[in-house]
C-alpha cells in the first residue's frame, strides 16, 4: 500500500497569506472607516453649533429683557442686539452648510423672531 503524503503549506506561505488577507481587507474597509470618522466630527461640529445658538438666543433674550426693565440705553440696546444678531446669524449659516436646517432649530426661534413680535 502506498500512503499518501500531505503536504504542509510552509510557514512563510502561511505569513504571506494573513498579511496579504489584512492588506485586502485594510483597502477594502477603508473608506467605511474614513466616513464613519467624517461623521463623528461633523456631529461633534453640529451639537456645538447647536448649543452655541440656543446660547446667542439667551444673550438675545437677556439683552431684550434689560433693555424692558431699563437696564440698558436705547442706544446701548441697539448696539448690543446687533452685534448679537449678526454673531447669530453666522451660527445659523454655519448650521446649514452642515445641512442642519430650520428643521432641527429645537424650539423654532430665530433671532428675528423677536423683533418681528
Amino acid at each position: 500500500m502506498h500512503r499518501i503524503r500531505r503536504h504542509r503549506p510552509s510557514p512563510a506561505l502561511a505569513a504571506v497569506t494573513v498579511a496579504l488577507l489584512a492588506a485586502v481587507i485594510s483597502l477594502i474597509s477603508h473608506p467605511l472607516r474614513s466616513a464613519r470618522r467624517d461623521s463623528a466630527l461633523e456631529s461633534a461640529e453640529l451639537a456645538e453649533l447647536q448649543a452655541a445658538r440656543e446660547a446667542k438666543l439667551r444673550e438675545i433674550r437677556d439683552a431684550e429683557l434689560d433693555f424692558a426693565t431699563g437696564k440698558l440705553s436705547e442706544s446701548d440696546y441697539a448696539a448690543i442686539d446687533a452685534g448679537l444678531r449678526s454673531e447669530a446669524v453666522e451660527i445659523l449659516r454655519r448650521l446649514d452648510e452642515l445641512g442642519a436646517g430650520a428643521s432641527s432649530a429645537g424650539d423654532g426661534d430665530d433671532p428675528g423672531a423677536s423683533a418681528r413680535r
